[in-house]
């Protein structure tokens, strides 16, 4: 571990920036989907359905349906109920995270890319298609962090922080802030949008056809991918960085990977012309890390392989 307050290689590293789905990408979260089946007779019978099975049966109308039609009802597992501290949200973080760790299940494809970042500091969004509040999804990240980094990890990070802190902010690494003050800054600073969350849809302005079934949560995660290229662009702005940007987006849905592909393509490349854009297809789990997809840009270098920079 270097010696001094703060980590003076940040200095050498190139801008690069995740934008990660949570469920079977991050975790295996213990939520579940609840629909109705179509029985042999014609009927239907309630049925609970994963994350990662309804990302193949989403769009099966003959077969599956939410209860009553409604599906608030469908997901009332994936929204906020009282305060953050009751959230099953973060029960089923916690969860998943012991199973994990235990070693009952294998980590999902974007795990340790996850918590290379953090330990990096890298700035990310979380953009899910869950409905919670953006203190609930924070507070799992804290959650992650907390269970999941070991001490030297959690200094590693923190050393991350400061040396950000030095070369973008131009402050004096002694300038009084506590390592907690430094955590939270950096939480702060990074982007929690669940787009079934009801200000989220009003922070957006979706309306009509976009506002209405699971399947639109594909161009509500286009709003929350702009909105997050908007911030981290106000920040480089802001210290008046200046090298080549790199942004990757990892999803298991193959439905949203094809979005956000094809917004890529269609829209984003044309906005943010000299940004490298990649998408990782987290889908088949027997791929690690997921199925690279290179969709814009002229940068080479590998996503994976260098930190972000956090002015935190």
């Amino acid at each position: 571990m270097n010696s001094r307050p703060y980590n003076p290689d940040i200095a050498g590293r190139d801008l690069k920036y995740y934008i990660f789905d949570w469920d079977d990408n991050i975790l295996r979260m213990p939520t579940f989907i609840h629909l109705q089946r179509r029985t042999p007779d014609g009927g239907w019978r309630d049925h609970l359905v994963s994350t990662s099975l309804f990302s193949v049966v989403r769009n099966d109308t003959e077969n599956y349906r939410p209860p009553d039609g409604d599906w608030e009802k469908a997901f009332v597992e994936f929204r906020d109920f009282g305060n953050v501290s009751e959230s099953k949200f973060l029960k089923d973080a916690s969860e998943a995270i012991d199973r994990l760790q235990s070693g009952l299940e294998k980590p999902p494809p974007s795990f340790n890319t996850f918590k290379k970042s953090l330990i990096e500091g890298r700035i990310f969004a979380i953009v899910t298609a869950r409905g919670h509040r953006p203190e609930t999804l924070r507070e799992g990240v804290r959650m992650f962090i907390d269970k999941v980094l070991t001490p030297l990890e959690k200094r590693e990070m923190i050393l991350n922080l400061r040396g950000y802190t030095v070369l973008f902010d131009g402050k004096d690494v002694n300038d009084g802030r506590t390592d907690e003050d430094v955590f939270e800054k950096y939480l702060d600073l990074n982007r929690y949008h669940a787009v079934a969350n009801p200000d989220f849809m009003k922070y957006v302005k979706v309306t009509g056809a976009a506002s209405a079934g699971p399947q639109n949560s594909e161009i509500r995660k286009q709003f929350a991918i702009v909105d997050f290229l908007d911030h981290i662009f106000g920040i480089l702005e802001r210290v008046g960085a200046s090298r080549p940007v790199s942004v990757g987006f990892s999803d298991d849905d193959p439905g949203n990977v094809r979005s956000v592909m094809d917004f890529i393509r269609k829209n984003l490349s044309r906005r943010f012309p000299s940004v490298k854009f990649v998408v990782y297809d987290t889908s088949d789990p027997s791929i690690d890390k997921g199925r690279k997809i290179v969709v814009s840009g002229q940068m080479t270098l590998p996503l994976a392989s260098s930190a972000v920079p956090s002015p935190a």
